[in-house]
């Protein structure tokens, strides 16, 4: 029984994989653990499939990672303590199933939709030890987690898969293609797809990220 600092739900990896790997996924505002853990029949056997719930309660069966608003600018602010929070227990999370589970950081990923992929993304560039790879839907690079970024030597081999809607209206596609110009001076080496639809994981991109989820499960490097 893994004993981890948020509440989950697993599938795990098949008993004959060699080698497995560990993806933890994060739901974006307003869901919970349920929603990404409807993917898990999609994810090679190899993965053990974690989906975490969101530490902060909104309502029944909603959760959150930070709250946030939006002045009539469009500007966005966030709960900084909230925020700051949820990432110390996303990194417990994931350095503490990595280590039950037997699975090292190399064969590691970290993702998420909307806002649970902002979390990925911001744990990637804070904590790259955790984690081989970052899978991020549909989101945005916070601007308080810049500052707080590991050297970039510490992001060398490190891998992205970055996808987004054309026609999101709710995180509009310049932010995803402002992490993309945010990584690009960084020894990560980023797939970055734009996928026709809005807010949400459409079966085309969900394949492409599949695809993309096996090739990192199979490359040399990672054994």
């Amino acid at each position: 029984m893994l004993n981890l600092p948020l509440t989950f739900l697993q599938r795990p990896a098949a008993a004959t994989a060699p080698r497995p790997w560990l993806l933890v996924l994060m739901h974006g505002v307003g869901s919970n653990e349920q929603d990404l853990f409807g993917l898990a029949p999609q994810i090679p056997e190899r993965f053990h499939v974690l989906s975490l719930r969101a530490p902060f309660r909104m309502g029944p069966g909603s959760h959150a990672w930070f709250d946030f608003s939006i002045d009539p600018q469009g500007e966005r602010s966030i709960n900084e303590a909230q925020e700051a929070q949820s990432r110390a227990l996303v990194a417990q999370t994931v350095a503490s199933a990595s280590e039950q589970l037997g699975i090292p950081p190399e064969r590691v990923v970290v993702g998420g939709f909307s806002q649970g992929g902002i979390m990925a993304l911001s744990l990637l560039l804070t904590r790259p030890e955790l984690m081989q790879a970052c899978m991020v839907w549909h989101s945005r690079l916070l601007t308080q987690v810049v500052p707080l970024m590991a050297p970039s030597d510490a992001l060398r081999g490190k891998q992205l898969w970055l996808s987004h809607g054309t026609q999101d209206n709710v995180i509009p596609l310049a932010n995803a293609q402002a992490i993309a110009h945010h990584m690009a001076p960084l020894p990560v080496t980023v797939t970055y797809r734009e996928f026709p639809g809005a807010h949400e994981i459409r079966p085309a991109e969900l394949a492409a990220t599949v695809a993309w989820l096996e090739s990192l499960a199979t490359t040399p490097a990672a054994f």
